[in-house]
């Protein structure tokens, strides 16, 4: 709609996880490589942040860099029973899950073995793992990490949630859980200069040569948004229809705050 407007090939603030448009900054470069590392080390990890904080483009983009290198079953709906996660878990390692569980748990071991013989462990990535429902579930998952030689693990397993999830690690009944994390990472909020450096980045990526959003637009989006990625894509997304629609060449502050009202985002974030 507005982007030949505006010199774009694509949409530069979709609500999409697209990794391409994954911005590092320095602690989302920082997470990526710890995820990297759990996976080379086939660790259990944790990755934590507020909604929209970027952690789902984080897991694609992670996902992209494993490549073919290893299987990757990605879990996006975890409110799983036990039982359902590990037939969610070997129906993506390409089993026929068997009725019973110490025949299924069997035929993930078998499976992993032969992956491990390949070089090829997999990694299993939980997103939105807050909501996992029980207690029994996550003793399920400490549980598959017992897959193991004497040597190391079978398989990596990154948990990605919203802050409670950390929060409920923290009870003394998931401590048995908590002591297998060799791995955890908070995201926090974009600072006002990541903002600015965020905006730029993605229009770049969209094939903008030049960014029509002014310097104090991007400051007022990062007060408007508290630096959150999510929201200064909705705000970025608003101003520039506002924009195309009075055929503007930029973006001011005002077209900003509009964009805060129409959100219900007029009080700053964070």
């Amino acid at each position: 709609m507005f982007e030949e407007h505006f010199g774009l090939t694509s949409k530069p603030f979709g609500k999409t996880p697209d990794p391409s448009f994954l911005f590092e900054s320095d602690q989302h470069r920082e997470a990526l490589a710890r995820l990297e590392y759990a996976v080379d080390e086939k660790e259990l990890a944790l990755l934590v942040g507020d909604i929209g904080s970027g952690k789902t483009t984080l897991s694609r983009a992670l996902i992209d860099r494993i490549g073919d290198a290893r299987p990757v079953v990605l879990l996006i709906n975890p409110r799983l029973s036990p039982t359902q996660l590990l037939r969610a878990f070997a129906t993506n390692l390409g089993i026929e899950p068997a009725r019973f569980r110490n025949e299924l748990l069997d035929q993930i071991h078998t499976k992993l073995y032969a992956l491990y013989e390949e070089g090829r462990e997999p990694v299993l990535i939980i997103d939105e793992a807050q909501l996992i429902p029980t207690k029994a579930t996550f003793d399920e998952i400490r549980l598959l990490t017992n897959f193991q030689l004497d040597d190391q693990n079978l398989l990596s397993v990154i948990l990605i949630g919203q802050p409670e999830l950390d929060v409920r690690l923290d009870r003394q009944a998931y401590a048995p859980l908590r002591q297998r994390i060799g791995m955890r990472y908070a995201l926090g909020p974009l600072s006002a200069e990541e903002t600015c450096r965020y905006v730029e980045h993605r229009i770049r990526v969209a094939g903008g040569k030049r960014n029509p959003f002014s310097a104090e637009a991007m400051a007022e989006m990062h007060a408007l948004s508290g630096g959150i990625p999510r929201l200064i894509n909705t705000l970025a997304t608003t101003a520039l229809l506002d924009a195309f629609g009075e055929d503007a060449e930029s973006i001011d502050p005002t077209r900003i705050l509009s964009a805060a009202r129409e959100h219900r985002m007029e009080q700053p974030h964070g």
